[in-house]
């Protein structure tokens, strides 16, 4: 994953797994404030709290060690996450993401959007696709209900997709306002279509802007991304992450993942609570459940490098030309058995003083050792069956 994001030409950041709470909180949205887990610093006596996201940590370290650096800035980032998950108790999630910073809409959004396009195909997951919207007609929406009661319940019942539901607690909205809050269930779909109806209803001018902006990073998008492109989808009604992204926002969907593997959007509003007063978009991927839906789908792990333990006279200089050519390699003191080599994740054993090589599945065969080539060719032409 981060080779994909490497070739777009973003540049990794490692953040610390814990920083002072209050400095942290200062860019979570309630939902991760609350899941933070802290702790008392023994060295300092501070609170400090494990990071439930990685994003705030890059807007800060963007706001202050790269305040002189000059905009866009792409970084990226992987690292496990911790959160309260309620009656489950800690829970840690492995992401790997992407924060791109001073670039503006609609190419900024694009970009991040052809990213993530790419990140999906590189998981060789069939049937991915991207599920696009923007906070801007439920934020109008919501906006418009006359207290937290009557908008808590007009949010529940979109979430839930409840056209019945959305209708009754939409009685609490202005007349006006009623018919939009009841389409608003119904804009998810084909993303041609869906942002057709949805323009043609009448929303006042900021969202009629907001649409458009829409409409131009998807032109973007088709323009930037990879070939070929995951089918887009548009979902004006998710409300997830609605209190954090203050414009596009999208997740990323696979055959065998029952849930986005990866969500990410625009979130204008974050680096400035740091000091620096920067656009910001982005995704942050699940890699647990990409790689969930991997096995699910019944792809092959990734192939790693074939591995030798070397023993008996000249191994030490041996396992350096195996390893100058790709190939794992480490001394064994012992001759190393088959069942050794399995246990140890080694394909065979090079035992240089009666020039043998054993493999893991207990096969036996001459070993020339001074044709270092031969044996990297025989390696990875006739991977160990075990």
């Amino acid at each position: 994953m981060l080779a994909v994001f490497e070739a777009w030409g973003y540049a990794r950041i490692i953040t610390p797994v814990f920083e002072c709470a209050d400095v942290l909180e200062r860019g979570l949205g309630h939902d991760a404030r609350a899941s933070a887990i802290r702790f008392v610093e023994p060295g300092t006596g501070e609170v400090v709290a494990l990071r439930p996201d990685i994003t705030p940590q890059v807007a800060r370290v963007v706001a202050t060690r790269l305040a002189d650096v000059e905009g866009p800035i792409r970084l990226c980032y992987e690292g496990a996450v911790t959160r309260l998950a309620k009656e489950r108790g800690q829970k840690e999630i492995l992401q790997a993401g992407v924060e791109l910073i001073d670039a503006g809409e609609p190419e900024g959004d694009a970009e991040v959007l052809a990213v993530a396009a790419a990140a999906l195909a590189s998981a060789g997951l069939p049937e991915t696709h991207l599920d696009i919207g923007h906070v801007a007609p439920a934020r109008f929406v919501l906006g418009a209900a006359p207290d937290d009661d009557a908008r808590d319940a007009i949010a529940a019942a979109l979430a839930r997709k409840d056209r019945t539901g959305v209708k009754l607690a939409a009685a609490a909205l202005p007349a006006d306002v009623r018919p939009l809050a009841e389409a608003l269930v119904t804009l998810w779909g084909p993303a041609e279509a869906t942002l057709a109806r949805a323009r043609a209803l009448g929303w006042p001018s900021e969202v009629h802007v907001a649409l458009d902006t829409l409409a131009r990073v998807l032109a973007a998008f088709g323009e930037l991304a990879d070939r070929p492109m995951p089918p887009v989808t548009i979902d004006l009604g998710d409300l997830r992450g609605f209190d954090y992204y203050t414009g596009v926002r999208f997740a990323g969907f696979a055959g065998g993942a029952p849930e986005a593997v990866l969500r990410g959007g625009r979130y204008d509003a974050l680096i400035a609570r740091y000091g620096r007063a920067a656009r910001a978009t982005g995704f942050a991927v699940d890699l647990e459940a990409l790689a969930q839906a991997q096995r699910a789908m019944g792809l092959a792990p990734p192939v790693r490098a074939a591995g030798v333990a070397v023993h008996g006279a000249g191994a030490a200089a041996f396992a350096r030309e195996l390893r100058a050519h790709g190939i794992r390699a480490a001394v064994a003191a012992s001759p190393p058995t088959a069942s050794w080599l399995r246990g140890a994740g080694f394909d065979s054993a090079a035992l240089l003083d009666v020039r043998e090589l054993v493999r893991a599945d207990d096969t036996r065969r001459a070993l020339d050792t001074t044709d270092v080539r031969a044996l990297v060719t025989l390696l990875e032409e006739n991977p160990c069956p075990s």
